[in-house]
């Protein structure tokens, strides 16, 4: 890797030229951005506070708000400024960085949402072991070893793209840096370590594919098995959000990374990406918390002791 390479920065996909356009944009994806933190952050909130969430199938969910709110954090951001001040650029430890992360992240949350897939199988095929198999401990285990995955993957992503030489255009035909744009302005031959890289991840995530539908397969062979409706709808209230999360996430990311990349990126290459890095984090707190009952449980009564205690302060108030 030369030294001009380091030192020299990238420029990002651009939505329009247009400024109005631009300004209109950055505003859209602040909104996104600030409904995504929000509705994550609640979710970690009322899963962190409420004791009736203490359960593994929560500890997995506000484990995983919290993966989305790191992963629209790496790229939105970015976008929404460079879309407000008309500047495009990035620096190349940026760039590194937001490989790094989105990669780290991504990968996180697949492993994680084929840990949530297992709880879910354990839940229903096996209720009466749940507790032993599915302990606290497991549970740590098991999201210690998604972000031990994610940090493997981000490390030989990140180092594998720029360990190559970009000696010619520095336009990323995407809105943030990722591996497969980085590859189409590459000007060198070999491709070893990101190759070998791209190798393992796809083995990886076909693991999890595989994980995730051997998991629900035996549990909609459970379910229909059921004698009573109410005890089918039950389960499949719980399995149905995550089928939905797992569906788009993947769905889109790989959409995102085997279509080829174009030399002039449209509208619809624009739309695929944001499906792919903003949706899913953006959409699960919505998922969740709309087919969720337990969910809106928690809070309406953290919505209760909010309003008893400013009803309470308010009485003491007066009668001083």
């Amino acid at each position: 890797m030369t030294n001009h390479t380091v030192d020299t920065d990238f420029f990002l996909m651009e939505f329009s030229h247009s400024q109005q356009l631009q300004v209109l944009q950055g505003f859209l994806f602040l909104l996104i951005y600030l409904v995504s933190l929000m509705g994550n952050l609640l979710i970690i909130m009322l899963v962190t506070v409420d004791q009736c969430l203490h359960t593994p199938m929560y500890f997995f969910l506000k484990n995983l708000s919290f993966l989305d709110v790191c992963l629209i954090s790496v790229t939105v951001p970015k976008l929404i400024l460079s879309s407000l001040s008309h500047r495009s650029a990035i620096s190349f430890p940026g760039c590194v960085c937001q490989v790094l992360f989105v990669v780290l992240f991504a990968t996180s949350e697949i492993f994680l949402l084929t840990a949530m897939s297992y709880d879910r199988y354990v839940a229903i095929c096996h209720p009466l072991h749940y507790d032993v198999i599915m302990n606290r401990a497991v549970c740590i285990q098991m999201v210690g070893a998604s972000w031990l995955f994610g940090s493997l993957f981000g490390v030989l992503y990140s180092y594998g793209s720029f360990s190559l030489s970009f000696c010619s255009s520095r336009k990323v035909p995407q809105f943030f840096c990722d591996v497969p744009s980085l590859l189409k302005i590459s000007c060198s031959k070999m491709h070893v370590t990101i190759d070998f890289s791209i190798i393992f991840g796809v083995v990886y995530g076909f693991f999890c594919l595989v994980s995730i539908v051997f998991s629900y397969v035996y549990i909609f062979n459970t379910v229909l098995r059921m004698p009573l409706l109410q005890g089918r709808s039950k389960a499949f209230s719980t399995c149905m959000p995550h089928l939905i999360v797992v569906t788009t996430f993947l769905v889109t990311a790989v959409t995102a990374y085997l279509k080829p990349v174009p030399d002039s990126p449209q509208l619809l290459d624009f739309l695929v990406s944001v499906f792919y890095s903003v949706m899913p984090p953006s959409m699960n707190p919505i998922i969740y918390s709309l087919r969720n009952t337990e969910i809106k449980a928690a809070l309406w009564n953290v919505l209760w002791k909010l309003d008893y205690y400013e009803f309470y302060r308010g009485k003491n108030s007066h009668g001083r």
